[in-house]
């Protein structure tokens, strides 16, 4: 099988010589093209490029998540076509590694590379959905172009986080887990809208929901993890159906303390819950306006600011090895 091995030498948990040895066993069974990234968006390049080219069976991200979703945006450039485009699958080499984990490899790169062999040599592959995000027709947003997300995307409070987590790492911060934790607390200080939200759900042949403060929109569960601890923002999300969203109309200190303690005991059955949580589930398309421009953010890349999405979910987008 001819393969491209898309790496990311700034992925935060591989070293150059793990990198190097991953390179070497995965040669072993692949016809294998190595190419390092030098450029925010070469990964997404090189996905167009491995999609266009006829002979590419494969395309393996060696990253994290940010890896994953540019290699993504690049194999579906012209649209989503399983059984023409290369199949992906990942090793995970970021601090998170949602989407490699959510597909059930282990959170070790030479692990995870031994299943990855595994499963090229038993044929195991399956064809899961994606989020599709874009500025709406007729809004200030309409210029943005499309883009594909794999587990999920944020708007609002969640965004602002991703935002000044990406702060803290352009100073040379590393990104771990008790950074987000203090991210979380100063955007909570500093968000102006916890108590009245801004963003509008509009659903066809649904009444709108009115006055959130963030909306978490996600494709498969777990949501995100803290260390090793899965996060699950809606229970039943699934690459198997549509888009899920938790929406929160409240940020106050009381249901911080209540929506933040369920997210960390949350469970595949249980997400968090209460007369300011909105859960709906298995969403094929619907739009989140703002009154004022909000953070955006899509498998933890910070996008900036919006002041409306559209989201639509695309079942059976892409093939992954597994």
């Amino acid at each position: 099988m001819r393969a491209l091995l898309v790496v990311n030498p700034a992925a935060t948990a591989t070293s150059a010589r793990t990198r190097d040895v991953l390179s070497h066993a995965l040669a072993s069974d692949l016809k294998l093209e190595v190419a390092t990234t030098e450029y925010r968006g070469h990964a997404r390049d090189l996905g167009r490029l491995a999609a266009q080219d006829g002979e590419t069976e494969l395309v393996i991200a060696l990253g994290g998540d940010g890896t994953v979703n540019e290699i993504v945006n690049g194999l579906l450039h012209d649209g989503p076509d399983p059984d023409r485009l290369p199949r992906l699958s990942v090793v995970p080499g970021g601090s998170t590694n949602v989407f490699a984990r959510a597909l059930g490899f282990p959170n070790h790169a030479v692990e995870a590379t031994g299943v990855l062999l595994d499963a090229l040599r038993e044929g195991r592959e399956r064809t899961v959905g994606l989020g599709l995000a874009a500025g709406p027709p007729d809004s200030d947003d309409a210029g943005v172009p499309p883009r594909w997300f794999t587990f999920c995307a944020g708007y609002g409070f969640d965004a602002g986080v991703i935002g000044r987590v990406e702060q803290q790492r352009e100073k040379g911060k590393r990104s771990t887990h008790p950074l987000y934790v203090r991210q979380v607390m100063r955007q909570f200080l500093k968000e102006p809208h916890r108590r009245h939200g801004t963003i509008t759900l509009e659903r066809p042949g649904e009444e709108p929901v009115e006055k959130l403060v963030m909306s978490i929109i996600c494709n498969t569960a777990p949501w995100t993890y803290l260390g090793n601890r899965p996060m699950y923002a809606v229970p039943g999300t699934s690459f198997d159906t549509g888009l899920d969203l938790l929406g929160l109309s409240k940020l106050t200190p009381a249901a911080v303390s209540r929506y933040g303690t369920q997210l960390l005991t949350s469970t595949p059955e249980r997400g968090p819950h209460g007369k300011h949580a909105v859960s709906l589930h298995d969403l094929s398309g619907f739009t989140l306006h703002s009154q004022v421009p909000l953070p955006f953010q899509m498998d933890g890349d910070h996008l900036g600011l919006r002041t409306s999405v559209q989201f639509t979910g695309v079942r059976r987008a892409l093939r992954v090895i597994v």
